[in-house]
């Protein structure tokens, strides 16, 4: 079990610096997040603030919690992350989804796709050209929004131990949809959700085995490593916070990812300080 921690709130100055803090106490990985307008939060580019992390740090995995995909370019996408894959020496992840409706880059843009098929179908389109992106092409999509003919790509992200040559794509997933963990389970990776729950509501154990079963079932069992990562807020407790992620690492869980999103409580300082108390034990 891998565990990492969303910079949700600060500065640009302040985020960059919770993933060198984050490295050097001992945490598996540093997320940035993407939006643009949601409820007044102030937010930065990811890929400034990822290019910025992956200079100033040289072990841990850095990512976005989560890209959302359907808005922007996939090509421009796949540079961006081979951009950061490079300065990172191949330490870069992606979290993708649909995003979220009621963000102002998509409610107040009329010309944005706004319906959740559009989005999803959008998305699956966009996961297409990553993936050929990322051999470097040609990329031939022929896809239900995005047609591409032959667009080519160097560099290649850079190769990781465990074989694998592109950046690894962890799309979110509604459980128990089929067709979401369906489109998850053909990737590297699953950020799931429970369909029709509050957002508050962390996942259990239990809805975690579930969410693996799903996966062992309808994967293919060659088809490399495949993460389930969870999110949520660590207990302050060390003790309930280590039980805590040894209960979801018994489940199935590859990662767990602290995620603080109440602006009153997750304030800069308080992110810092959670992150100087450590990593809890896995």
């Amino acid at each position: 079990m891998q565990v990492g921690f969303v910079a949700s709130f600060g500065t640009a100055q302040q985020v960059v610096d919770m993933a060198v803090v984050a490295e050097e106490h001992g945490w598996d990985g540093w997320f940035t997040w993407d939006g643009v307008d949601i409820a007044g939060m102030p937010s930065w580019d990811p890929w400034a603030l990822l290019a910025a992390a992956a200079v100033r740090t040289h072990r841990i995995t850095l990512g976005a919690m989560v890209l959302a995909l359907p808005r922007r370019r996939p090509w421009v996408v796949a540079k961006q992350a081979v951009t950061v894959d490079h300065l990172s020496g191949g330490r870069l992840v992606l979290p993708v989804g649909v995003g979220v409706a009621d963000d102002g880059a998509v409610a107040a843009v009329p010309a944005e796709r706004r319906t959740l098929r559009e989005r999803a179908e959008l998305l699956d389109d966009d996961l297409a050209v990553l993936a050929q992106a990322f051999t470097g092409g040609p990329v031939h999509v022929d896809g239900t929004h995005l047609h591409v003919d032959g667009m080519r790509f160097d560099p290649r992200p850079v190769p990781r131990a465990d074989g694998r040559t592109h950046v690894p794509l962890w799309p979110v997933a509604a459980f128990p949809s089929e067709r979401s963990m369906g489109r998850a389970v053909r990737w590297d990776g699953v950020v799931p959700q429970l369909r029709g729950a509050e957002p508050e509501r962390e996942m259990t154990a239990a809805d975690v085995a579930g969410v693996v079963a799903w996966a062992r079932a309808h994967r293919a069992p060659d088809a490399g490593p495949f993460d389930v990562v969870v999110q949520g807020v660590l207990p302050d407790d060390p003790v309930a916070a280590r039980d805590r992620v040894q209960e979801l690492a018994g489940a199935g869980a590859t990662w767990f990812v602290d995620s603080r999103w109440d602006p009153a409580t997750a304030t800069p300082e308080a992110l810092l300080a959670r992150l100087r108390r450590g990593r809890p034990e896995a």
